[in-house]
Parts: C-alpha cells; structure tokens; sequence
C-alpha cells in the first residue's frame, strides 16, 4: 500500500481518535477498575493481587502474539477494514465472556479473548497512519493516536464508575468499543492492494527500529507499572476509602495533562521537526512522577504524581508514532512491523505484573516498586543517540 503525500482532513482525524478512544476504553476499563474488582471478589484480599497478575500476564502473553500477527495478516489482504471488524467482534465477545465469569478460568478466557481481539483494530489504526498520513502530518496524528488512548482509559474507567462494576460496567464498555470505531469504518478508503509476498511472515528488522522499539518499552512498562496495582496503591498504601472513584480522580488528572502536553508536543513536533527533545522531557518527567509515588504515599502528593506521569506520557506520545513509523524499513510490511513495534507496548502489560507482585508483596512494597519505575522512565534516555536520522 503505498502512502499518499495529501493531507488528512480534520475530519478523519476526529473519527480516527474516536476509533481509538473505543480500543482503549475496553482495555483500559477492565484493567482500572473492573478487573481488579473482579480479582478481589474472586479471590479475596490475599489473594486479589495474584489472582490480577495471572490473568493480566494470560491476557497480555496472548497480546504479544496477536499484534504482529494481525499486522501479517492486513499487510497480506492489503486491506485494514477486515482486520478491525474481525478484531473488534472478538474483543467484544470477550468483554461479555468476562460480564459472566463468576470463577478463574471464565475470567482469563474472556481476558484472552479481549487481548487478542483488540489487537486488531489496534493494529490497523497503527498501519493507517503509515497508510494516509504524509510524514509532515505524523506528528499530529501520532499524538492523536496516543492522546485518545490516553482518554480511553478515562472513558473505560468512567464507565466502570458510572455504570457499576461488575456485568454492567463490562456490557457498556462491549458497547462503546464497536459505537466509536462506526464512524472511521464508514469515512475510511483504502487500496484494495495484495501483497507480492507469500505467506505471513515475521522478521526482527535491527538498526534504529530496534532501538526505536526499545524506548517505547521502557516507556510503556513505566505506564504499565503506574497502572497495574493503582487501585491497591490507594487503599492499600494511600489508605483511601473509596479506591475506584480516587482512580477515576487521578485517571482525568493524567489524561488531561497527557492531552495537553500530547496534542501540543505533536503539533510542535512537526513544525519544529524535531522528536528527540519531547522523548528526553518525557522520560525525566515520568521518573520525577513516579519517585513521588513512592516516597510521598498521601492523596496530595499522588495528584501532583498524576500530573506530572500524565504530562511525561503526552510528551512522549506525541512523537511516539511519528519516530515508529520513520524507522520502518519498506512500505510492504508496514502494519507487519507495526505489529512488531506493538509488541513494545503489549510485552510491559506482561511483565508489569510479573515485577510489581513480588515487590508489592514481599520485596519492599510500593516505594521499591514506583522507585525502580523511575530508574527504568530514566533508562530510556540511553538510547536516544542511537536514533541517528532523527532530530
């Protein structure tokens, strides 16, 4: 498929952040607030904290796989309309597997399910850009991609609120995934166009994607980390009363911040052409976010932490895409390697649990955890100058 130098019109940009506020809704949603709900009610409080790490560490290894190989297989089509309906037909059903799922193994097959299927929409919205969007726009719509995750999460964790946890909390996310994509299925064209190549097949490009890739895993597994165990950090550590409407609280502070300093950075970023400075603001920020967690656990220390993770994270995404897409080695296997690069975003999923739970619970709790997030926020700046076509 080959890219197109015209501009993308606001419109399809609006439709498009929709698109992706609806993938991020019913992931972040059930991750905030209904799943971890959903553990305790399970498993109880000793045993909450293990029950959420297996199945989000289930969920997130099915994710590793099912990324790239959506990616493969819309590169094969040529097509990115059939991968984002068949992915967001399996992600709903999972949604409504888990509004069910009274015991453990119900709960990981609707999870797995979530995981695989939204990987599909997502790995078309990440190939669209690539797609339709000339580079001078990327920074743009790149931020934009990443800001409407970042109000998914927000709108998942509203509804959990809202709507109630539980069944209902989960039926209205399953609704509001397939609500807000409706409008990109119907505005966007695409080349009906095949690959020359035979087969599905997945390579490791090196050079500058490698390196690319690596910071936005440092990255993400610092977001992973803030996430995983918030809800227990608040009434565990912050000793809240009401853990899932403070998350909410702390949810809207992020994302407003994390809108700002996004959409913001992505428009700069493309007038200035230059992303590395927003990746080195980015990542200090995060570490200064997430060291206030742990050495300060009160209500008002964890709200400045919210701004500050939230304005780290928009500095960070807004070129996050825009430096993804400039490193990809040819046009063929864009939603491929799309794929491959998702796996920075889907691996930290898995392996945040994994981290947090031993620490949390045996290897110094909440200050140890959210003081090594910030090491990692840091480690990422060690790979900026291998970026060397970047500015």
């Amino acid at each position: 498929m080959t890219l197109t130098e015209a501009p993308v019109r606001p419109r399809w940009m609006v439709a498009y952040a929709l698109a992706m506020i609806g993938v991020a809704a019913g992931w972040f949603g059930p991750i905030q607030i209904l799943l971890p709900e959903q553990a305790a009610r399970l498993a109880g409080a000793d045993g909450k904290e293990s029950l959420l790490a297996l199945v989000t560490a289930i969920g997130a290894a099915a994710s590793l796989v099912a990324n790239p190989l959506w990616g493969a297989l819309s590169d094969r089509l040529g097509s990115r309309r059939p991968i984002f309906i068949a992915g967001t037909v399996v992600g709903v059903a999972g949604l409504l597997v888990l509004s069910v799922a009274e015991a453990r193994g119900p709960m990981i097959t609707g999870w797995v399910l979530v995981q695989i299927g939204l990987n599909g929409p997502l790995a078309a919205l990440a190939a669209m850009i690539g797609d339709r969007v000339p580079e001078r726009q990327r920074g743009t719509v790149g931020a934009l991609f990443g800001v409407a995750q970042i109000v998914g999460v927000v709108l998942g964790t509203a509804l959990a609120v809202a709507v109630g946890q539980g069944a209902p909390g989960y039926i209205a996310v399953a609704v509001a995934v397939p609500a807000l994509g409706a409008a990109l299925l119907l505005m966007h064209r695409e080349p009906a166009l095949r690959s020359e190549r035979s087969g599905i097949s997945l390579h490791w490009p090196g050079g500058q994607f490698a390196w690319a890739w690596l910071i936005r895993f440092l990255l993400n597994l610092v977001n992973a980390l803030v996430l995983v165990y918030l809800f227990y950090y608040l009434s565990d550590a912050v000793g809240v009363t009401d853990a899932a409407t403070w998350v909410l609280v702390l949810t809207v502070v992020n994302v407003l911040f994390a809108g700002i300093f996004g959409f913001a950075g992505g428009v700069l970023s493309d007038r200035w052409q230059r992303r590395k400075v927003f990746i080195t603001v980015a990542a200090l920020v995060l570490a200064a976010g997430t060291a206030l967690l742990a050495l300060v656990p009160v209500v008002a220390a964890a709200i400045v932490a919210s701004v500050l993770v939230g304005a780290g994270w928009g500095a960070y995404v807004a070129v996050d895409m825009a430096v993804i897409t400039h490193v990809l080695p040819d046009a063929e296997t864009r939603a491929t390697m799309l794929g491959v690069a998702n796996i920075a975003g889907t691996l930290p999923q898995l392996l945040a649990p994994v981290i947090a739970a031993p620490i949390v619970t045996r290897l110094g709790g909440y200050p140890t955890l959210y003081l090594l997030t910030a090491v990692i926020a840091v480690l990422a700046l060690a790979c900026l100058p291998r970026l060397k076509s970047l500015s």
